[in-house]
């Protein structure tokens, strides 16, 4: 079965100490993807910002879906969740490009994208709209991922949190690990539904908002794209994941933070 971690040799001589070896693994796998990404940890995130995915030395800033179609690009040459999709000096990711490209073949279970080192964690971003996320696999229930503003590029975990689908990029190379690898999601995420939400929890985070200095559109309690797009603006400036959804972290920080 594959593992999460590339593999490592100890070679050892008569001089000096041992030395570790690392060994890529083969391009077009999803070991790859993973190892270019790991390779990553520490650097920043920068919402919309855009990374030339054919510039192979490109240490950051990166927004969620540049990281991963530039991973994905570095590792296999394969284009995928840009427009357009011919093109790597203009290519420009989108985790709603993402959403439409892996409709069909290219999506797969929750359950098996933990499992398989790799491959993508999708949460799609209102109608052409802001928010959503992506994060890449590490095949044991965590991730690799440029998380936000405070947190850069990091290791993460996958449970505990809302997805929509997992990805598997066609044309990639993928085997599933054995690892026992857990995901549950939150229960309680407010987000922009079809039809919409509505009701006073929707009206309380409009007027705590509004109250911030955002602009949610009208405090009618439907949480529609305006309101989405407030809670992004919202996050992003308290280092947030900027999905545009309101969970736990996002409703507690709303209670917290200082009217301006």
């Amino acid at each position: 079965m594959a593992t999460s971690a590339s593999p490592t040799r100890r070679r050892t001589g008569s001089r000096g100490p041992a030395r570790t070896l690392r060994i890529a693994p083969a391009p077009g796998t999803g070991d790859a993807i993973l190892a270019v990404a790991s390779d990553h940890l520490g650097e920043s995130y920068v919402l919309g910002a855009r990374a030339p995915m054919a510039n192979a030395g490109w240490t950051g800033p990166w927004d969620c879906a540049e990281f991963a179609s530039w991973c994905v690009y570095r590792s296999s040459g394969r284009l995928f969740g840009v427009r357009p999709k011919d093109d790597p000096v203009r290519a420009d990711a989108y985790t709603g490009f993402w959403a439409e490209d892996a409709a069909g073949a290219a999506a797969c279970r929750i359950e098996e994208a933990v499992r398989i080192p790799g491959a993508m964690l999708l949460r799609k971003p209102a109608a052409r709209g802001p928010g959503g996320h992506i994060a890449i696999s590490d095949g044991s229930g965590g991730t690799v991922e440029a998380h936000s503003s405070n947190e850069g590029v990091i290791r993460f975990t996958a449970n505990g949190r809302r997805w929509d689908t997992g990805v598997l990029v066609p044309g990639i190379d993928y085997s599933m690990s054995d690892a026992d690898a857990l995901v549950t999601a939150p229960t309680n995420v407010i987000r922009l539904t079809h039809p919409l939400t509505r009701g006073p929890k929707v009206l309380a985070i409009q007027r705590r908002l509004a109250e911030l200095g955002y602009r949610p559109g009208a405090l009618d309690g439907v949480f529609g794209p305006q309101t989405v797009s407030a809670v992004v603006a919202f996050q992003n400036d308290e280092g947030l994941v900027p999905d545009g959804e309101v969970g736990d972290l996002t409703r507690t920080e709303l209670a917290r933070r200082d009217r301006p």
